[in-house]
């Protein structure tokens, strides 16, 4: 089963435009709905969306719920299932063919992520963009929830200043 399972999340990983779409059907959505649910409460849709997000995103790619899902950038490739948990590009000991330095049977997180973001039309040159370091007090929490907390008030504010 785990080598079905496996061959499965590979196919969609290495697949990423329909993820790349519904990622963006589902941000539009959040944002849509982003009044309704600052009103319902960040902290009460957390524990409403966290296990659905635990569910879909854990097999699909990995998801440690770091609370700060950054898919859309690294090419639909979890960086948090790098060994050395890098968010910002592979540490310098990739192996020849693309392979990992901690693990040598696999390839590396970030040779995948970077080959899959080629594929890419919406998303894709987001792997270029310097990510922040892991807050790790958000470990555990929805980053669907966080995304609506910490990113889009601060493009909304980014937005305001360019009108």
């Amino acid at each position: 089963m785990r080598c079905r399972t496996m061959s499965v999340r590979r196919w969609i990983q290495d697949h990423p435009r329909p993820l790349e779409w519904a990622y963006r059907v589902a941000e539009k959505l959040f944002s849509v709905l982003d009044p309704l649910l600052a009103r319902v409460g960040y902290d009460r849709v957390d524990r409403l969306i966290r296990p659905f997000e635990r569910w879909s995103k854990g097999p699909l790619f990995g998801c440690r719920m770091c609370g700060q899902c950054v898919l859309r950038k690294t090419g639909m490739t979890c960086p948090m299932t790098c060994p050395k948990q890098l968010r910002n590009g592979p540490c310098g000991g990739v192996r020849p063919g693309g392979y990992c330095e901690v693990y040598a049977d696999r390839r590396c997180i970030w040779t995948e992520a970077f080959e899959r973001s080629q594929h890419m039309r919406i998303y894709g040159e987001r792997i270029l963009d310097v990510q922040p370091p892991v807050d790790w007090t958000l470990q555990g929490q929805s980053a669907w929830v966080n995304m609506l907390r910490h990113e889009l008030p601060a493009l909304r504010t980014v937005d305001r200043g360019h009108a």
